[in-house]
């Protein structure tokens, strides 16, 4: 009987024994008495291998891919935030053409104390913008010539340009300071002209370390003078100018490098006041079409604005806006969108989008927006979050729209992103069987560019053979 019982325990044992090796057996079946290895995905080992890779060793990198049903199903540091740069502009164009819609149109008005009386304007002229950021040198003059054929040759007062629609700062609080002298950084008010830029031009000297010269800017910005410090740097060094103005200041200066040679080098600044720079050059274009002005150019401050609307002038549609920003990377462009949408309803911009998507099926849980266009480095969003909005975006009311404004090559589409060891992409990739992935990628802390594109190149092409 014992001896029974004995047997009997021991074949329990040895059931047991090979029942909880049973997962291992069926995990990895074996041919002979060798293991076969499962092979790991390719984008999961491109990414893993990323970590040791020159240029990108200590990167921070996050990478999501969302497949035609909304499912995750690539997910590396995806609920990470990560500091975005430009692809965040597509959270702010997104959102403009979900709520405003792709014809919306921005208003700019002229206004007048009083009524146009035999060809005489008795008192000021009003600018009043809408925060129009398209708005053209030509459109002034285009303004000017059609008041003169209707009759206009005289305005008593003076030319004042309203931008008073954004309160607050002509800058973001968390731009650089070394951002908001230059081109990329330009001011946002309500009235804007040529984007508030100016372009300078300087020549160098004679050899390296020698002063280079100032030579003007185009156009040329009113009431303002200049420091120049820049200095000849090697043939090969590129744009080494740096610009620091500020806001409301008359005086600029220039600092940095000009390669050695070059007799006209051109770079971009901000205008410092936009409101008396369009002020100023609507002047201009008044005179030029034959229309005496007696008063000054000027930024209205406390003026009451005139009753009396002589023009009214749209911007370009917000569909065409849109695909400007996604062609250009303009930040400029993108703010006062971003600035539109909360004045809209009253609230801060980053509320109005959080709220908005929230009700579309995005709750962002990393996302901080002090900026619409990315150039704060104290905005942040998950690669998650990013991947989710394209999906979203992509089949929402406007997804058509939007998925075409972004840039288009082969079989993807898409917004990057880039600033000082900072680079992301996202987007749409469609595969080579047809079926459209959204994805988002992103990289901070790193080294080398180049690097980074190699990377992501290298998952594009993994995604389109999936």
């Amino acid at each position: 009987m014992v001896k029974n019982v004995l047997v009997l325990l021991l074949a329990c044992a040895l059931g047991l024994a090979l029942w909880r090796r049973q997962p291992e057996i069926m995990a990895h079946p074996i041919r002979g008495d060798v293991p076969v290895k499962t092979e790991e995905p390719v984008m999961q080992k491109l990414l893993r291998e990323s970590a040791s890779q020159p240029g990108l060793i200590g990167a921070a990198i996050g990478f999501c891919l969302i497949d035609p049903s909304g499912t995750v199903v690539m997910d590396h540091h995806a609920q990470t935030a990560f500091i975005p740069a430009s692809s965040l502009k597509t959270v702010t164009t997104a959102t403009a053409l979900e709520k405003l819609g792709p014809d919306f149109q921005i208003e700019t008005t002229l206004y007048s104390a009083a009524p146009i009386q035999d060809g005489t304007l008795s008192g000021d002229l009003f600018i009043v913008g809408g925060g129009d950021p398209m708005l053209s040198l030509a459109d002034v003059k285009h303004w000017a010539q059609d008041l003169k054929k209707r009759g206009l040759t005289r305005i008593t007062g003076r030319v004042l340009g309203d931008g008073r629609l954004f309160s607050g700062s002509i800058y973001d609080d968390f731009w650089n300071w070394g951002d908001i002298g230059n081109g990329y950084g330009s001011a946002v008010t309500g009235l804007n002209l040529e984007h508030n830029r100016y372009t300078a031009t300087f020549r160098a000297g004679a050899a390296i370390g020698e002063p280079a010269e100032f030579l003007g800017t185009y156009p040329q910005v009113p009431d303002v003078g200049s420091l120049d410090e820049t200095i000849t740097g090697p043939a090969d060094s590129g744009d080494g100018v740096v610009i620091h103005g500020g806001e409301r200041t008359n005086v600029i200066q220039f600092r940095g490098s000009v390669p050695l040679g070059q007799t006209s080098f051109q770079v971009l600044g901000a205008v410092p006041d936009p409101e008396l720079f369009t002020a100023h050059y609507f002047k201009k274009a008044l005179q030029a079409a034959g229309i005496e002005v007696t008063g000054k150019a000027a930024a209205v401050t406390d003026e009451k604005q005139g009753a009396n609307e002589l023009l009214k002038h749209f911007s370009p549609s917000l569909k065409e806006i849109v695909t400007s920003i996604h062609a250009t990377s303009d930040n400029h462009e993108t703010e006062c969108l971003f600035r539109l949408l909360g004045l809209r309803e009253s609230k801060a911009s980053d509320v109005v989008i959080r709220e908005y998507w929230k009700s579309r099926g995005l709750d962002f849980t990393g996302l901080r927006m002090e900026d619409g266009c990315g150039l704060a480095r104290a905005d942040f969003i998950t690669p998650h979050d990013l991947a989710r909005l394209q999906f979203l975006a992509g089949r929402g009311p406007q997804g058509s729209v939007y998925k075409m404004s972004l840039l288009s090559k082969d079989n993807l589409r898409w917004k990057g992103g880039a600033m000082s060891a900072v680079r992301s992409t996202t987007g749409y990739i469609t595969t080579t069987k047809g079926q459209e992935f959204c994805f988002a990628f992103m990289v901070n802390h790193c080294s080398d560019g180049q690097a980074v594109s190699a990377l992501r190149e290298a998952l594009i092409q993994a995604i389109t053979n999936l």
